[in-house]
């Protein structure tokens, strides 16, 4: 029942439960390529990430912080650096006057994590 319709119908076949995780496991989360691929489109969709039109900046922060997490948890490593430029990169225009002046203020590495 927590299937989507779509994802369903490719695994009809399957009458337990323990079968059908089984399946779901080896198709999205247990194959080396299907993780591969998770990760470089994951690090897409970081690239690409930019302020949609008419979006509050509550929504913005939190569609970028979930899209961080996720990429954290699946390893994909992103520095400190790389993300603050992102977002202030990705900010409205109406925010261009704050984020030169954070840009000029502000070294972005300074809020690197310390490698161990």
């Amino acid at each position: 029942m927590a299937l989507s319709p779509e994802i369903a119908q490719g695994f009809r076949e399957y009458t337990s439960a323990k079968a059908l995780w089984e399946a779901l496991i080896e198709v999205y989360e247990d194959n080396e390529d299907m993780k591969q691929i998770r990760k470089d489109m994951l690090r897409q969709k970081f690239n690409m990430f930019n302020y949609v039109l008419g979006e509050t900046l509550e929504k913005q922060l939190q569609r970028f912080i979930t899209l961080t997490t996720e990429m954290s948890s699946t390893g994909v490593l992103v520095t400190r650096s790389e993300i603050n430029k992102k977002l202030l990169n990705s900010l409205p225009k109406s925010w261009d006057m704050n984020v030169s002046v954070i840009k000029k203020t502000k070294d972005l590495k300074l809020f690197e994590k310390p490698t161990d």
